[in-house]
C-alpha cells in the first residue's frame, strides 16, 4: 500500500501564477480549508513544493 499525505489549503489562491493555480487544481484543492489525501511520491512532493506557501502538509 502506498503512503499517503494529507494536504490542506490555508491561504487564498488570489494573486497566484498560472502554474500555481494549475498545481492546486491538479492536487484537487478547491478552496481555503479544503483537505485532500494524495499519494506520497516524487511528483507529488514537487507539486507540494511549488505551492508550499498556500498549504499545510500532514504526514501519515
Amino acid at each position: 500500500m502506498a503512503d499517503k499525505v494529507k494536504i490542506k489549503q490555508v491561504k487564498s489562491k488570489n494573486g497566484s501564477t498560472h502554474r500555481q493555480l494549475a498545481t492546486l487544481e491538479s492536487l484537487g484543492l478547491r478552496r481555503i480549508g479544503h483537505e485532500v489525501e494524495v499519494v506520497d511520491n516524487e511528483q507529488t512532493r514537487g507539486m507540494l513544493h511549488r505551492v508550499r506557501h498556500l498549504i499545510e502538509v500532514q504526514e501519515g
